[in-house]
């Protein structure tokens, strides 16, 4: 399977068999084009995907030492993300599907993610996954390919997104979750006093606003000075981490009690950061939980995990009609979560 990943800022392909082999897995970054920004720029990002695109699915299958001829089908990223994007790789994979007389697959970014520990780690069914990244922050019971069950997901801004803004609030760079996870290492993360919203409330959705706020009025308070950077960064990422935490927890004592303990699986950019899962990994042990982090490489986008989610639904190609969506929930059955901007 030839897969393709086009969503935000990695234009990226990979080819991966059906026995889990990863025999290519290409990523070509626009991080130091949006730097600049302190974000993505959707009309920079599309017009960078066009300009590469070809040059990564070549790179990926001179890598896997195959031509074209010998790819079986073809996945891209119908959605969700920045639509000049997913349509530059929807399009490709389309164009490559007619050309070679293949199936064609349009993957669900998130499901991409959502299977990726079945992946690196031949996990069972069901599972507890935690998707943190920089715009989704869910947790959601994963049944099987197409079988989500989402138990909570943020009421305003995702994790990532609080250590972006953090980041840009500080001047320590975009990426933010990297840049604060580097510079809280000489910091004390007790040092701060910040917010847990939703800490303890009864359900298992997010909230990153009030935490934001409040430090950015930390910093206002502090006048930037350099000798604390190191004490926010710090104090910044201990509150994330905690709030994820108490979350999964609640999180994990629903899914046991229909499932009994499993594995908690958590996908995503921010899955890389060592507090967090730290954290995490501690609840889990707690509740009886395995628990399961894919590589690094596949937990950032990339092209790998769509192309194993069409693997796992191999028998059922997408047809030619499919249309890009900006948005397209894993769960669209999901009652929306309780009234917006609560916070403890």
């Amino acid at each position: 399977m030839l897969g393709i990943e086009s969503s935000c800022d990695e234009t990226a392909a990979a080819i991966v068999c059906d026995d889990k082999t990863i025999l290519a897995n290409l990523v070509a970054s626009q991080m130091d084009m949006h730097a600049e920004y302190g974000g993505v720029v959707p009309e920079v990002a599309a017009r960078a995907h066009l300009d590469v695109i070809d040059q990564v699915i070549d790179g990926a299958l001179e890598n896997a030492g195959l031509s074209i001829t010998q790819i079986d089908g073809v996945a891209a990223t119908g959605g969700p993300g920045l639509i000049g994007g997913v349509l530059v790789g929807t399009v490709t994979a389309k164009a490559i599907a007619v050309a070679r007389g293949i199936p064609y697959f349009a993957v669900n970014h998130l499901e991409g993610h959502a299977l990726s520990g079945r992946l690196s780690d031949d996990v069972s069914f069901p599972y507890l996954l935690l998707l943190v990244s920089g715009g989704h922050t869910q947790l959601l019971a994963v049944h099987g390919a197409g079988q989500y069950e989402r138990y909570g997901t943020t009421m305003d801004d995702a994790a990532g997104e609080a250590f972006d803004k953090g980041a840009k609030i500080m001047g320590l760079g975009y990426p933010g979750g990297p840049a604060i996870e580097k510079c809280a290492k000489d910091g004390n993360p007790k040092a701060i006093q910040l917010p847990r919203p939703l800490r303890g409330a009864a359900h298992c959705h997010f909230s990153f606003s009030g935490l934001k706020t409040a430090f950015a009025q930390r910093h206002a308070q502090l006048g930037g000075k350099s000798d604390a950077i190191t004490d926010l960064a710090a104090s910044l990422q201990a509150a994330i981490a905690d709030c994820l935490a108490d979350r999964t927890k609640q999180a994990m004592q629903r899914f046991a009690a229909s499932h009994g303990p499993a594995t908690l699986v958590i996908a995503g950019g921010v899955a890389a950061n060592a507090t967090i899962f730290a954290q995490l990994e501690k609840e889990a042990l707690k509740a009886g939980f395995g628990i399961s982090v894919p590589p690094g490489h596949l937990c950032t986008d990339n092209a790998a995990m769509i192309a194993w989610a069409a693997l796992e639904r191999r028998e059922a190609p997408d047809k030619l009609d499919f249309a890009p969506l900006p948005r397209w929930p894993l769960d669209p059955n999901a009652a929306p979560p309780p009234g917006q901007g609560v916070r403890s």
